[in-house]
């Protein structure tokens, strides 16, 4: 007797019981840079609801930061998880059909308190409903655009999508929405537990050039670290770095190898001994453009003051410090000191605190109508002149 063709056996599904979860690729352009990226896919057994999101590599932590995003997106926990053979997932094949989770998927599941299951080798079939749904987000998401400034933009994109098919009527389930039977399914759900922390923990010694090292990459601290130890949390898109329990920098995580990311306000005290070596540093090759900018129009060759403006920034901030010098090129763009622009962020600051900005605003106006009154008279008083001295020519 000839083996005839596999047969396949529907389910019915309690409410709140399965999800399933795959990985696919997608191939974007980030910032106008060709990447493959990997598409995380969780998808209900119920009631199709599907969600979708966008990592750089297919690792632990954004394997359980995928998981958190999701149960915080859905409010809540399936009881049961089905994954296949992914490699962040399974440890190891215990004999024929046995396979040991590993340590990623052990915690997840012990914080969130969900079972989990495997599909066998090669049978794609028992995952069905993701499977089907990793080709379906892929197409709709990204078909007909494939163009974005960053991952975040590409993922509130997806986001939107995914709430526009689970708001789609589905005939199969009674003309009711993904959304709908999500509700209907919240009884059967695990309650909803805080979000839970995927990070990496390392702890690397800060080098000579007052860098980190994670995974290749360099990442800047301020220097007065150099030489110590620095608590990090490495995260799918950020690292964060600590000094006895107090934040110190923060970066956007890069995956290429020996990159650079510096900033210079953690160089304040270097360049403050080696004021000559900021134009050519790295870290003012990748300092905020508009910093670049004031650097290039008011501080050439006088580096000891854009490092103490730096300073200042680091107290305020960049947009107070823009306000300044918009202020101060009105009255005098010949002269636009650290001194001056110090000046008017504090008493900006002291107005915010003893007054309204309607009467900060009507004060202005006042000095300003005295001063150009004052222009006005100043004309007169120098007849042998032939030149005119107006707000514009007057240097303060």
């Amino acid at each position: 007797m000839s083996k005839g063709a596999e047969a396949y056996i529907k389910a019915e599904y309690d409410p709140g019981d399965v999800c399933e979860f795959d990985w696919g690729e997608v191939k974007l352009y980030i910032d106008n840079e060709y990447k493959v990226l990997q598409l995380s896919t969780f998808t209900s057994a119920k009631g199709n609801f599907r969600y979708a999101r966008l990592f750089t590599k297919q690792d632990t932590a954004c394997f359980q930061e995928s998981h958190a995003l999701f149960f915080d997106k859905i409010s809540g926990v399936y009881r049961t998880m089905v994954y296949d053979n992914t490699r962040v997932a399974v440890k190891k094949f215990v004999g024929t059909h046995e396979k040991e989770p590993t340590e990623a998927l052990l915690r997840l599941s012990i914080y969130y308190g969900f079972k989990f299951r495997f599909c066998n080798i090669r049978s794609g079939n028992e995952k069905g409903h993701v499977e089907r749904s990793v080709e379906y987000i892929r197409r709709k998401a990204f078909a007909f655009k494939d163009h974005f400034s960053s991952i975040e933009e590409a993922n509130e994109y997806l986001e939107k999508v995914c709430d526009q098919l689970n708001n789609r009527k589905q005939k199969l389930n009674d003309n009711k929405t993904a959304f709908e039977i999500l509700e209907e399914e919240r009884e059967g759900l695990l309650p909803k537990m805080p979000m839970y922390d995927a990070a990496r923990i390392v702890e690397p010694r800060v080098d000579k050039y007052s860098t980190i090292i994670i995974d290749t990459c360099h990442y800047s601290v301020p220097d007065m670290y150099v030489g110590k130890k620095i608590f990090t949390k490495v995260y799918s898109n950020k690292i964060l770095c600590f000094y006895e329990g107090v934040k110190i920098a923060e970066h956007n995580r890069r995956y290429g190898f020996n990159e650079w990311d510096i900033k210079i306000e953690h160089y304040v005290n270097t360049l403050k001994r080696k004021p000559g070596a900021l134009a050519s540093s790295t870290a003012m090759h990748q300092a905020d453009p508009r910093l670049q900018q004031i650097y290039s129009r008011y501080y050439i060759k006088r580096e000891k003051q854009f490092i103490e403006l730096l300073e200042l920034i680091s107290q305020k901030s960049i947009e107070e410090v823009e306000e300044a010098i918009s202020a101060l090129e009105k009255i005098s763009p010949l002269d636009v000191t650290t001194e001056k622009i110090k000046a008017i962020c504090n008493r900006s600051q002291d107005v915010t605190l003893t007054g309204s900005s309607a009467e900060y605003n009507a004060k202005v106006c006042e000095i300003t109508a005295k001063a150009e009154e004052m222009l006005e008279k100043f004309k007169y008083l120098i007849p042998t002149s032939s030149e005119e001295f107006t707000k514009e020519t007057v240097i303060i």
